[in-house]
């Protein structure tokens, strides 16, 4: 605060009114909508990039991933880390997505 601000305060001897209460803030663990479209969305890429894996063991991958980020404060980043640590563990654990071919 200003110090203006505090003197007034302090000189009137009055204690300025709270702000009205808030609705309670969204939980910082659960996903948002658009979190949960963009792990539908990771999961069916996954699935289809690494067809030998079960499509359970890409589900919890990616759950798993999006779990790591749950206390992140800045959210808009999440989807694309998430992906990237699954695509990480899915590579770990010995899955291969097939090998992309360049021309005929």
């Amino acid at each position: 605060m200003a110090p203006a601000t505090l003197q007034g305060s302090e000189r009137t001897g009055t204690v300025p009114a709270l702000a009205e209460p808030r609705a309670p803030a969204p939980d910082a663990g659960s996903p948002n909508p658009e979190e949960l479209a963009a792990a539908r969305t990771t999961v069916a890429r996954l699935r289809a990039a690494y067809p030998s894996v079960d499509a359970a063991t890409v589900e919890a991958t990616v759950e798993a991933a999006y779990a790591s980020f749950r206390q992140a404060k800045v959210r808009k980043y999440v989807p694309i880390l998430a992906e990237r640590r699954s695509r990480k563990a899915l590579a770990a654990a010995g899955s291969t997505p097939p090998a992309v071919r360049n021309g005929p």
